[in-house]
């Protein structure tokens, strides 16, 4: 599991330009708290002390000079910090949303992903940029502060630095027992959002049954307790209050009780004026601001960003970890005592579902609605896993296989095709990012779909899903699936939205593909141009050629009849076509 720290520390060291320059700014910030205490014993005992007003008001105009100098030493440093912060945003972003789809492709939805999206990941961000300004500004200003101390005078340094040790040991040795009540806090919010999400999405039958006071007071009780923890975690409040009294205002009183031993030592009183002033207005803020910052933010961060990386996974790299290699004498596809059903109680859609899908082939999958096509297609690609029996491909089980593993063997276009917000080209290589821009090109003319390309403004050209029409997001999918160096396509009815014609030519043209095609049929001229058709037919799974089947499946001449709109022109054939019965209305075949 990866932890805050290594994450931490993996961030800060791929920032080393920008958090170089962000220090390099944050010690111009830090001019007038290193020259306040200086400059201003040079005025007192130099200037205004010895007679002589024009000389101190010399000084005090340096020390307006160094505050403008640190004026702008803040404006910049300000400035560089997005570029520390949003890159790290990103990087979380792309863990919460890759561990959610992890969770869903198997079978663990996650009701907290929201909430991580949406709270914890902007409450990160935010966080993690307060922490880098308190602990950079409390690291320059009380480290110029320190500096100024000892160029007034070794002994006042020294009465000043052991009570700040001490109020940061305190603070230190509170800060588990911060933790433990953040962590607290977060588990506390997530259960009340997940909880939320059940409730809201099932107003309705609470709103039916009645039940609705009970689940106000089921939803009121995490409420409370998320109040009873917020409570407690604000009296560790007491804690920062009592390590800024030590660290912060003792050295005041101390400074004070030692004075005249340190006037007797030589020390002159602009000195300990300038000394008052490293405490008061350098060391004690600086405290402040950092007891502050760590006890609210910096448990917020570390708290919140352990949560996300336990459940979260870390972003791909782009192309993904390089995946084995296929056996080449293993088919494409192949299925064995395959039973998946949707629910522990539910019938079964497939029930000990046997079939071989050699390479090279083109398969086409027909039958009714709701039969079980699409669920058969998600099995093939592992997007579902089966409840019993084994699916592979290439030879490689789906669920042993990696996400790489199975994005190198396989590409399954869904009916609703994806498009994202970005260029075309983007689009495209989404499944190949090293393609180049002539082989975009060609692919798209083997396909038919320079027009689209054109239409779309060009490769540059950015595309929005809104913008395009069903059938251009299909073909933008279909040019990707081309594209992939995957040897297997599934396409679960992904030319549902095209004419007769358009879907002829880019399924003739995947045909020739090299490599093996699985076309669910949303027409049956998908089938007739398919070298072998699976019908699911209720208890039966019939597998042959078109023509086979015609011969031999009263269902598949049904079928054909209903798409020709002339059943009757349809003939029989005296070599009936292979089938056989399955239990509980699923199919089973296992193909040579």
């Amino acid at each position: 599991m990866t932890t805050v720290g290594a994450v931490v520390r993996a961030e800060l060291s791929t920032r080393r330009r920008p958090l170089l320059r962000l220090a390099g700014w944050s010690l111009a910030e830090a001019l007038p708290a290193a020259l306040t205490g200086l400059l201003t014993a040079r005025a007192v005992d130099g200037g205004f002390l010895a007679g002589r007003p024009a000389v101190g008001l010399l000084w005090l105009g340096l020390l307006a000079l160094a505050v403008l100098v640190g004026a702008l030493g803040t404006r910049q440093a300000y400035g560089l910090l997005g570029d520390v912060v949003e890159p790290f945003r990103d990087d979380l972003l792309r863990r919460v949303v890759a561990g959610a789809l992890a969770g869903a492709t198997d079978g663990r939805a996650d009701d907290a992903a929201v909430t991580r999206l949406t709270h914890q990941v902007e409450m990160v961000r935010d966080t993690w940029a307060g922490l880098l300004m308190v602990v950079r500004g409390f690291v320059f200003a009380a480290g110029a502060a320190v500096v100024g101390l000892c160029s007034l005078a070794a002994p006042v340094a020294l009465l000043v630095i052991v009570p700040v040790l001490a109020g940061l040991l305190l603070f230190a040795a509170a800060l588990p027992a911060m933790v433990a009540r953040q962590r607290e806090y977060v588990r506390a919010g997530e259960r009340l959002g997940r909880d939320s999400v059940v409730a809201v999405t099932g107003h309705r039958d609470v709103t039916v049954s009645g039940t609705g006071e009970r689940v106000v007071d089921w939803l009121g009780g995490h409420v409370d307790a998320q109040a009873r923890v917020e409570r407690r975690l604000a009296t560790m409040a007491a804690a920062r209050s009592l390590s800024l009294a030590v660290g912060g205002w003792l050295p005041v009183p101390v400074l004070l009780l030692t004075a005249p031993w340190l006037l007797g030592r030589g020390l002159g009183p602009g000195a300990l004026l300038g000394a008052l002033v490293y405490v008061v207005h350098g060391i004690q803020p600086a405290l402040h601001t950092l007891f502050q910052g760590v006890a609210a933010g910096g448990l917020r961060f570390v708290v919140t960003l352990d949560r996300l990386l336990r459940t979260c996974v870390p972003p791909a790299e782009p192309g993904g970890a390089p995946a084995a290699p296929p056996d080449p004498a293993a088919p494409a596809l192949s299925l064995r005592a395959v039973t998946f059903r949707y629910g522990p109680h539910a019938a079964p859609v497939l029930d000990g579902f046997d079939l071989t899908v050699p390479a090279g082939d083109h398969l086409a999958i027909v039958g009714a609605s709701g039969i079980g096509k699409s669920t058969l297609a998600g099995l093939m690609a592992g997007v579902l896993r089966p409840g019993s029996g084994t699916v592979r491909v290439a030879g490689t089980p789906t669920g042993a296989a990696t996400p790489a593993e199975l994005a190198a063997r396989r590409v399954l276009i869904p009916q609703e095709a994806y498009v994202f917000t970005g260029t075309v080209r983007d689009n495209v290589r989404y499944l190949r990012p090293d393609v180049d821009d002539p082989s975009i090109l060609r692919a798209a003319d083997r396909l038919g779909l320079t027009d689209l390309v054109a239409r779309c403004g060009g490769l540059d050209a950015t595309l929005r899903p809104a913008d395009l029409s069903a059938g251009e997001r299909q073909q933008v999918a279909l040019l990707r699936a081309w594209l992939s160096p995957a040897p297997l396509l599934i396409l679960d009815e992904a030319t549902c939205h095209l004419d007769p014609a358009t879907e002829a030519r880019l399924e003739l043209a995947f045909a020739a593909r090299p490599g093996t095609l699985v076309v669910i049929a949303h027409r049956i001229t998908s089938a007739v141009r398919a070298r072998r058709v699976l019908l699911l037919d209720g208890g039966q799974a019939h597998l042959d050629s078109h023509h086979g089947l015609l011969a031999g499946s009263a269902a598949y001449r049904e079928m054909v009849g209903y798409w020709e709109g002339a059943g009757d022109r349809v003939r029989s054939s005296r070599h009936p076509g292979r089938s056989v019965p399955l239990p509980s209305g699923s199919g089973r075949r296992s193909s040579p």
